[in-house]
């Protein structure tokens, strides 16, 4: 009887917050459409945010097991992979395209600072980042693992682009023929990937996770010290006399003691910042830098 008035509660908020929006969508419309108390939604979900992570949930674990239907069913057809890989896609569109309010449009309420939504983010996130890793590995085989981290990345700008324009009726395309146009560009990247031999942006599938949980502080000081190995190659072919192609080097050498340190000193890494970013050619690898430092919680702003 719980599950049920659970489940009769789900739907009905879905149904309003999609028609009235997050904000004017109240409880008390919710336990009006439901015919219940609004004391018997509280005691369900104890508040409007409680009850958005609690539709969150429900929808993603929809497409989830819909997702491992639609597997079962193309290994029982027989399909080549590169079909499979299509018809997946094609769902997956449908689905967010019909469930867009919860799969996208979120981005913008004050639920994303609510921990509990948050967590359940992670969760749906870590799940659907992995699923992709399959469909491209099974469709592509071995040759694709070592570029699977900047494929799925690729791949996902491209979905949600996409997406975006067909909520908006920018385009009036079938998602089938949608998600063939998308298997085709990406066809064409990943063979792209393979023939050339290009070096992985994304190199392990622990780095691509990062946005899933926090790092922890070896991943941090290795992508901190590859970046800065990149950042001395850029000074090294200034076009600036050495002497100042120098005395940047001496920088970024301080800059990386200060940075081994148990507590950096957070005005010297002002100090340090402050001289790199004068020269003009290397303001864009110092914004980097600044995100970097912040990542890895060092305050520099």
């Amino acid at each position: 009887m719980e599950q049920f008035k659970r489940q009769q509660i789900v739907d009905t908020a879905m149904h309003i917050f999609k028609e009235k929006g997050y904000f004017a969508a109240s409880m008390q419309d919710i336990a009006e459409a439901c015919s219940m108390a609004k004391a018997s939604i509280y005691k369900v979900f104890p508040s409007k945010e409680d009850l958005f992570t609690g539709i969150f949930v429900e929808v993603h674990r929809t497409l989830f097991e819909e997702s491992r239907s639609l597997e079962r069913t193309l290994r029982l057809e027989g399909h080549p992979p590169k079909e499979n890989l299509r018809r997946k896609i094609a769902f997956q569109l449908q689905f967010m395209l019909e469930n867009y309010f919860f799969t996208s449009e979120f981005k913008d309420l004050p639920i994303t600072s609510n921990e509990n939504f948050l967590n359940e983010w992670r969760k749906k996130r870590a799940t659907l980042l992995a699923m992709h890793h399959d469909c491209f590995h099974e469709a592509y085989g071995e040759p694709i693992v070592p570029y699977l981290g900047d494929t799925v990345a690729i791949f996902r700008g491209m979905l949600k682009e996409y997406l975006t324009h067909l909520v908006q009726a920018v385009i009036a395309v079938p998602t089938s023929e949608l998600a063939g146009f998308l298997v085709d560009r990406m066809d064409v990247i990943v063979g792209d990937l393979i023939t050339s031999s290009a070096e992985p942006i994304l190199k392990a599938s622990s780095a691509y996770f990062n946005d899933i949980s926090p790092l922890n502080d070896e991943t941090r000081q290795t992508n901190l010290k590859e970046f800065l190995k990149f950042f001395v190659v850029k000074i090294e072919e200034l076009p600036q006399p050495e002497r100042i192609r120098n005395e940047l080097l001496e920088v970024i050498d301080l800059l990386q003691r200060e940075l081994e340190q148990p507590e950096p000193n957070g005005t010297l890494l002002r100090v340090y910042i402050t001289f790199l970013d004068t020269v003009s050619d290397l303001k864009p690898y110092v914004h980097q830098l600044v995100l970097l430092l912040n990542i890895n919680t060092f305050l520099i702003s």
